[in-house]
């Protein structure tokens, strides 16, 4: 049973405004305090510190992990403006024969080397009698990494909260037994071994990564060895002030898109689909728009803009950041762009991993209120989700079935019937209280 209330957080990317991985935790914070928690966090530099309580922001020491700490936090403090340019593309310079290096003998992701301050810091605070548990967070499994160390050397109390799977399998028949040729998915899944060992508490936020993660770490929940259980993150509300007033239809329908592309997760198979619909209905034309926001086009959206002609179709607006004139927060900007959509579009992609992860865009989804059209794939528990909530569900390789879904928000839309969403969001407050609850439980 965990008694301690001063925690050290380890989140490399702690209050990096609109980054999920950052609001996983920074959302959490209030009901922490609340529930008489008195945090320490350790981060990176690349978000804005937090003055409710010690805050430290620590480098990473290797050149890769220093390169990516390092533009963000010229980002943060000069914006990107022509500074942000010269200056980032100078270091990146400086740092090209480092990184290769650091590449050939490691071969691991960017952010590993914060694991190093953040580990002797935490060793420092511990060793003074200052924390109680250690609760790393991810994200980047640098903090994973750290946290796993300061257990190891201390014996310390550990809680780790897994947000995307460690170990990606490649096809449903894979289980993630065998050990990959890539070094930095095989020191993964050698870490996912170590916390279900070694940590006090491990949570996931979907039930597909708990029983993967329990197939290959079958000592989970074992009485000597890790607490395992599932968590479903949530979101924060928007504040009253950005809450938005009844929807207009208007000239077009708005299907809009937040958060980042690829060629697995892209937008060209709703394009293929809209292709096929306007052969069928060449009127839909002037009414349909495809809006992307928070992240470049991914390659496959824009060879089928050019393939089926539809410059006019589709608008990226790219990352919305901190609007200083307006006094809005890139994630303000963000929640209000969702309220005024006629249909938010969630992909979940097509790699195997799909089965384990839940978008995180999806809990704002929710608190926005707006219909959802989501083209998911192998998760029941997602599906769940979405079917209570009243969305279009579509499955990512069902091109009849996407044409299906679209052509139908087209039609609801015409009558101005879109499904509104049913049921209730997902908070935050949920997520804490069950992360406490399971800890007093042990």
């Amino acid at each position: 049973m965990s008694t301690g209330k001063r925690w050290l957080i380890l989140s490399h990317g702690f209050n990096m405004d609109g980054r999920a991985a950052s609001l996983t935790i920074t959302d959490k914070i209030p009901y922490l305090l609340d529930a008489g928690i008195q945090p320490i966090v350790f981060s990176a530099i690349t978000g804005i510190k937090d003055e409710r309580f010690p805050h430290h922001q620590f480098l990473a020491w290797g050149p890769s992990g220093f390169r990516f700490d390092f533009r963000h936090w010229v980002a943060n403090k000069y914006g990107r403006g022509l500074f942000y340019k010269v200056t980032t593309r100078t270091v990146s310079l400086l740092l090209t024969p480092f990184i290769a290096i650091e590449k050939l003998c490691l071969g691991y992701s960017s952010q590993w080397s914060w694991a190093l301050p953040a580990y002797i810091h935490g060793r420092r605070l511990i060793k003074s009698g200052k924390v109680d548990v250690v609760y790393s967070t991810g994200g980047a499994w640098s903090a994973h990494l750290a946290g796993l160390w300061l257990k190891k050397s201390t014996g310390i109390e550990l809680l780790s909260e897994i947000h995307d799977p460690l170990v990606i399998r490649k096809s449903p028949e894979d289980q993630g037994l065998a050990k990959p040729s890539n070094r930095d998915a095989a020191f993964r899944q050698k870490l996912e071994a170590n916390l279900c060992a070694h940590a006090d508490h491990l949570w996931w936020f979907t039930e597909g990564a708990m029983h993967y993660a329990k197939v290959r770490n079958p000592n989970l929940n074992t009485p000597e060895n890790a607490h395992g259980f599932v968590v479903m993150p949530g979101a924060q509300p928007p504040s009253q002030s950005n809450f938005a007033t009844e929807h207009q239809y208007a000239e077009h329908l708005n299907l809009c898109h937040f958060g980042s592309l690829a060629k697995d997760r892209s937008l060209s198979v709703i394009l293929g689909a809209l292709n096929t619909l306007l052969q069928k209905h060449p009127e839909a034309r002037t009414s349909i728009r495809i809006h992307a926001y928070g992240a470049p086009l991914d390659s496959l959206t824009i060879q089928a803009i050019e393939r089926f002609g539809f410059d006019d179709l589709v608008i990226a607006h790219g990352r919305l950041e901190k609007d200083s004139a307006l006094g809005k927060s890139g994630r303000e900007r963000v929640i209000e762009k969702m309220q005024q959509a006629d249909v938010l579009i969630l992909l979940h992609g097509l790699g195997e991993e799909c089965a384990e992860y839940i978008p995180s865009k999806l809990y704002d989804y929710l608190w926005a209120g707006r219909p959802i059209w989501a083209i998911t794939h192998r998760n029941p528990q997602l599906n769940e989700i979405l079917s209570d909530r009243n969305a279009y569900l579509s499955a990512s390789c069902n091109d009849a079935g996407i044409l299906l879904s679209l052509e139908k928000i087209w039609r609801d839309w015409q009558k101005k019937r879109l499904n509104p969403v049913a049921g209730t969001s997902i908070g935050v407050q949920q997520a804490v209280e069950a992360i406490l609850a399971q800890i007093e439980l042990r």
